[in-house]
């Protein structure tokens, strides 16, 4: 077996659980001999109890195995362990159910059982088509074509006709959801990739791709899940374009669907955590904070709808929101050192690694964790993270926030007083971002002040930043330069140096008089 498939049969062992684990051992003793000697369970007690791969210890505790056997008895474990996964999670996943029907039906066909083949697809067909998931049902009535095309079934007289109209329908309807599907799909590779847009040409050729790659089929005429990428199609879209009252109007309309149908809810547990957790990001975009508070306790109530403990994917995508936008509560509040309290546990969880969270949603939190330190005035501490991204090899995402990290890690450097460092790092900073074509107004106005910074005078300072201060003010009233002050609140760190106060108390003091203002409002 090849190194990569040796390493993602220890993933696998490591990712079991004890009932899991539990529940494989009676798998693989059901029908053998409490004497037996299983190779493959011997095999996997090994890799359980030690975590790695030893070939010369495996040869010697697993007795009559030759080094030659190792490579089938690794292949026919992780086949194995798969199938015990299968038969645990059959009553907890809706589609395995379905697939599993399918196959039985498969079964009774082959032994010229066709009545009772047809028996269990049409209840597979029913409960596909209650869930929507119309693939499946699609794959249901081709089957049922197949029995009823071959063979006399005593079915009514136009059952040919209604199983071709219903197949034709059902075809439909996975292309039009296929359509907004691929939509949606192609413009989060593309906010991967890019960000948001950050002039007038790249808002067009946004605008321009959406409207090429629309789907001619309207909302009404679609399933559910056509809908769900439709309003995920929208969502991206408006986000791009810093759209963000639009944006919530999609995240909003993505979420109420599945509240309107909460068995959906256990049908795909992710794609509504998505929506929360977009609807979640937009608030936060648009600053408010009532709507956002209302909705992260929406979050907090999901476990109670989904069981946590019967899938890890859906528990990584739960935690991994969590953290996100108790961090941005904390942003929002200005309580920066409270917030501190949460980054032993993101740091925990990114060690274990029990989530497989990607590189981008780890680059994402190391930015969110060095804003916490900054706000909090540990600037030593926040360039650790910021490095974290800086240092990455060639990544191919997230440009924007590649910028913003470096334009951060310039501020924590002044913060310390490294004046020589920032006059050094500004230079390669502004390299940067020329290569990758993000430089904006805000960030261009910044750097000509840190450039400036070595031939100012002591004295000079707070005059500076109060003119620099009134430019930014001004830019941030343009389109597509509000943004960089959503991830990096420059105008803030400006008022803490001009009122000679922390970062903390002058967002806190912005938190407590929005407050006011919507309670009078």
């Amino acid at each position: 077996m090849p190194k990569q498939k040796t390493d993602d049969l220890l993933k696998l062992v490591a990712s079991l659980n004890r009932a899991e684990k539990r529940h494989f051992r009676l798998f693989v003793k059901r029908n053998q001999h409490a004497d037996a000697d299983i190779l493959f369970l011997q095999l996997f007690d090994i890799l359980e109890r030690t975590g790695e791969y030893d070939e010369e210890y495996l040869l010697k505790r697993i007795e009559g195995i030759k080094k030659s056997q190792l490579s089938n008895l690794k292949a026919h474990l992780y086949k194995q362990l798969l199938t015990s996964l299968r038969l645990l999670n059959r009553n907890k996943d809706e589609e395995i159910t379905l697939r599993e029907n399918l196959d039985y039906a498969r079964i009774l066909y082959n032994k010229g059982l066709y009545r009772q083949a047809l028996d269990i697809l049409d209840k597979t067909k029913k409960r596909a088509l209650e869930i929507e998931v119309n693939n499946i049902a699609l794959e249901v009535a081709q089957f049922e074509k197949l029995i009823e095309g071959q063979y006399i079934t005593n079915s009514l007289a136009n059952r040919a006709e209604e199983l071709s109209l219903e197949c034709i329908a059902l075809a439909n309807k996975l292309s039009a959801t296929d359509a907004y599907s691929n939509l949606a799909l192609r413009l989060y590779g593309l906010y991967l990739k890019t960000g948001l847009v950050s002039n007038e040409q790249e808002f067009f050729m946004v605008k321009t791709f959406f409207r090429s790659q629309l789907p001619a089929v309207t909302y009404e005429d679609l399933d559910f899940w056509g809908k769900i990428y439709y309003c995920q199609s929208y969502t991206w879209m408006h986000l791009m374009c810093h759209e963000y009252p639009l944006c919530y109007r999609y995240t909003q309309r993505w979420v109420e669907l599945f509240r309107d149908n909460e068995q959906m809810i256990q049908v795909n547990p992710p794609l509504y955590l998505k929506g929360i957790h977009n609807n979640l990001a937009t608030l936060f975009n648009m600053w408010q904070y009532n709507k956002f508070t209302e909705q992260l306790h929406q979050l907090d109530l999901f476990p109670h709808q989904f069981d946590l403990t019967n899938n890890t994917n859906v528990e990584g995508l739960y935690y991994l929101y969590q953290f996100d936008h108790q961090i941005r509560k904390h942003y929002m509040e200005g309580t920066f050192k409270e917030g501190l309290g949460l980054v032993p546990q993101i740091m925990e969880v990114i060690a274990a690694d029990n989530y497989n969270w990607d590189d981008h949603r780890i680059m994402i939190f190391h930015y969110r964790i060095a804003c916490l330190y900054f706000g909090s005035g540990d600037n030593d501490t926040a360039i650790d993270h910021l490095n974290e991204i800086i240092n990455q090899r060639t990544p191919n995402y997230r440009s924007d926030i590649q910028a913003y990290a470096r334009i951060l890690s310039l501020i924590c450097h002044f913060e310390m007083g490294n004046v020589q460092l920032v006059e050094y790092q500004v230079k390669s900073v502004y390299r940067y971002l020329a290569k990758v074509e993000h430089l904006q107004e805000t960030q261009q106005l910044i750097f000509r002040f840190l450039r400036r910074i070595p031939r100012i005078r002591e004295d000079q300072l707070k005059e500076e930043f109060r003119k620099l201060k009134v430019k930014l003010d001004a830019v941030a009233a343009k389109p597509f330069e509000s943004r960089p002050f959503t991830w990096l609140d420059i105008p803030s760190w400006l008022e803490s140096k001009i009122e000679g106060v922390t970062v903390q108390e002058v967002i806190r003091r912005k938190f407590e008089e929005r407050k006011l203002e919507e309670a009078a409002g």
